[in-house]
């Protein structure tokens, strides 16, 4: 199988620094058998956000103000323990954290341009609406016996 291991690529020429990127290992809980009681297959990528040196300053800022409630110290923490194989676990923490960057530094959406309802449009409502109003008061005070 062919991971991903090299560069982590956030958005265009942008990389994840190998060197500021902090693994950690520990054992995972789930299935595994003995083979689980032995690995520490369950891994912890961080990344310090407010100290790193790799991202432009309009995204870092950006990153800054959308991941607040996730930072502890300036630092992003992303865990993975679902794969029996740390090698697997590794790959899926970083692709998480490369998404998780590339969402929260991409642009802020263009604000909506608010548009105009076509006159003829608003007309044609009004009109069957008119013509549903007198259909229903045409079926009232009748007597049918």
């Amino acid at each position: 199988m062919g991971g991903m291991s090299g560069p982590y690529v956030i958005r265009g020429s942008v990389c994840l620094p190998e060197a500021e990127l902090v693994w950690r290992f520990s054992r995972s809980s789930g299935p595994g058998g003995q083979h689980v009681n032995t690995s520490d297959s369950q891994v912890e990528l961080r990344f310090d956000l407010a100290g790193t040196t790799a991202l432009p300053e309009v995204w870092k800022e950006r990153a800054l103000e959308r991941l607040a409630n996730r930072l502890v110290d300036g630092v992003i923490a992303v865990r993975s323990s679902e794969h029996r194989s740390q090698w697997r676990n590794r790959e899926t923490a970083a692709v998480r954290l490369t998404a998780l960057l590339a969402e929260a530094t991409a642009p802020p959406p263009r604000p909506r341009r608010p548009t105009r309802i076509p006159r003829g449009l608003n007309e044609r409502r009004l009109r069957e609406k008119k013509q549903r109003s007198e259909t229903k008061r045409n079926r009232q005070g009748r007597d049918w016996s």
